[in-house]
């Protein structure tokens, strides 16, 4: 390989160019044909594969408050997730049958679940997204 053809004849020169850059070119965000970024694929791809976790207080409520779910509950409540990561989303109510989540969707985590008796106000909070399954 013949190094003088290129522009750069060294790794410091290569260096400041892209350090000395126009901030305009740093921040410089691609997109899929869809207009989603790398963050959100990667969510979406992470969902897709991994599915969702529980955390220590959702699985708590889960099991205070007596609620089983189907695999198909379950399934759907992935899909909720990974539609809100094609969106962007960051912290979504997702509703699947009687029942609802939070879920932060970088974390892939859901943060809280409620069954019918708790969404009696029907009041969510810290929340920028809903999915309805």
């Amino acid at each position: 390989m013949d190094i003088q053809k290129n522009s750069f004849l060294s790794i410091e020169q290569l260096a400041n160019q892209v350090i000395n850059a126009p901030k305009d070119e740093k921040a410089k965000v691609t997109t899929t044909a869809e207009g989603l970024t790398f963050g959100q694929v990667f969510s979406q791809k992470s969902i897709e594969e991994n599915g969702l976790k529980f955390s220590k207080h959702a699985s708590f409520r889960l099991n205070d408050r007596g609620i089983e779910m189907t695999q198909g509950q379950v399934s759907r409540l992935n899909e909720g997730a990974r539609k809100a990561a094609e969106k962007g989303i960051k912290d979504s109510l997702v509703l699947v049958d009687d029942m609802a989540f939070i879920v932060n969707i970088p974390n892939q985590t859901v943060v809280t679940a409620m069954d019918s008796t708790e969404t009696i106000e029907n009041v969510f909070t810290h929340i920028n997204g809903a999915v309805i399954m």
